[in-house]
């Protein structure tokens, strides 16, 4: 138990003793797999680190969201791993806090507390993509509560969650976001089958979730029916809060990585001169997008919400990273060629090649680039709606 008194000091000295202890079994460059990430999860809750801001009553230790804020800047310094159930930690945890009923709390924070049960989010659809008010998967009221049916994709580790949260129809009259509900479903019911969905890297954190008349009991709507879409874009707001800092502070140190790596690759005077203007480039990027997340933190701090800085942060640092992946696959020259799956003595092009290609879907996970680039158009140029597009 990490004490409340000098939190930061007491968190720092224990992050730098368990980290070490996970890289006797994961190293560095396994920080992304699943197995690491659920050790790291369990960790962090059996050390009270999970429920930062919440109430005491839930378990919580109520520090102050700088503080959150500032843990979570910590753990990226130190290069710790996303811990599994960071969906559950950023989005649904305070989501709940905000809108649930008093059962709803005493029934879903603990699993999230003690990280016994893992949550996945059902947003996107198939032909629907992040257009999140073109939401298909509908639902039916039944004497017991509802019947879910319809489809749910790229959900990410739904072959491991035991809850998902997600957008659902419950009027089958509605049209765009307007009665949308915000509904929490049992991985585990009678009519739930998950679908892996193989990516580019080998890999398969991505899923199809298939829901086939599931029962879902009264009492698993968050808020009112069809008031989803406003809870939805609030859960959006918590995770925009703090969904940067630990991923600014790991673009700086990949930037890092890049000019050391250009240091080190034998070309000459014209082509060395050409990355390196690309480099500095990305190094003025990388600054824009620091200061920014320095402004969206410090309202957050204040209790505020980040609005349109949350979608030009979002946009400004996945394509950022793209640019940065695509220099350090550049500078591997041959061997790039081996593989984002290569074992030793190939393992360092290797991890390249998996962070160049994740990095391909940064501009598609948690809002496209597009529908960033629709928000940043009309909610700050003023521009007119894009009819095809309701986010």
């Amino acid at each position: 138990m990490i004490r409340t008194e000098h939190f930061l000091e007491d968190a720092e000295a224990w992050l730098r003793t368990a980290l070490a202890q996970l890289r006797e079994r994961y190293p560095e460059t396994a920080s992304h797999t699943p197995e690491c990430r659920q050790a790291w999860n369990r960790m962090l809750c059996e050390a009270d680190l999970i429920a930062l801001t919440w109430p005491r009553e839930y378990g919580g230790r109520e520090l102050a969201t700088a503080t959150l804020i500032a843990f979570h800047e910590l753990c990226a310094r130190l290069h710790a791993p996303q811990p599994i159930n960071s969906i559950a930690h950023a989005i649904l945890a305070p989501t709940l806090l905000r809108f649930g009923t008093p059962e709803q709390k005493s029934l879903f924070l603990p699993g999230i507390r003690d990280g016994s049960e893992i949550w996945c989010q059902g947003y996107s659809e198939p032909q629907t993509g992040s257009d999140l008010s073109s939401v298909r998967m509908r639902a039916r009221p039944d004497a017991a509560g509802w019947r879910v049916d319809g489809r749910k994709i790229w959900t990410t580790q739904a072959h491991l969650a035991r809850w998902c949260f997600g957008l659902i129809r419950t009027d089958p009259d509605s049209r765009a976001h307007r009665r949308l509900s915000f509904m929490l479903i049992d991985m585990r019911a009678a009519g739930v089958r998950v679908e892996p969905i193989r990516q580019m890297t080998g890999e398969a954190d991505y899923n199809e979730v298939l829901f086939e008349a599931v029962a879902v009991p009264e009492g698993r709507i968050l808020g009112e029916p069809g008031d989803g879409w406003r809870i939805a874009m609030a859960a959006a707001e918590y995770e925009r809060g703090i969904y940067f800092m630990p991923r600014v502070v790991q673009l700086e140190d990949e930037l890092a990585e890049l000019e050391a790596a250009l240091e080190r690759a034998p070309l000459a005077a014209d082509e060395r001169a050409v990355h390196a203007r690309r480099v500095q480039g990305l190094a003025d990027a990388c600054q824009v997008i620091r200061w920014r997340v320095d402004r969206v933190l410090s309202q957050v701090a204040a209790g505020e919400t980040p609005g349109i800085d949350g979608a030009m942060l979002k946009l400004m640092w996945s394509e950022t990273r793209q640019q940065v992946w695509e220099q350090r696959v550049e500078l591997l020259g041959e061997a790039a060629l081996v593989g984002p799956q290569a074992a030793a003595p190939y393992a360092g092009p290797a991890s390249v090649l998996r962070e160049f290609l994740w990095s391909r879907a940064e501009t598609i996970v948690a809002g496209t680039s597009e529908i960033q680039r629709n928000i940043v158009g009309e909610r700050l140029l003023g521009l007119p709606k894009d009819r095809g597009q309701h986010a």
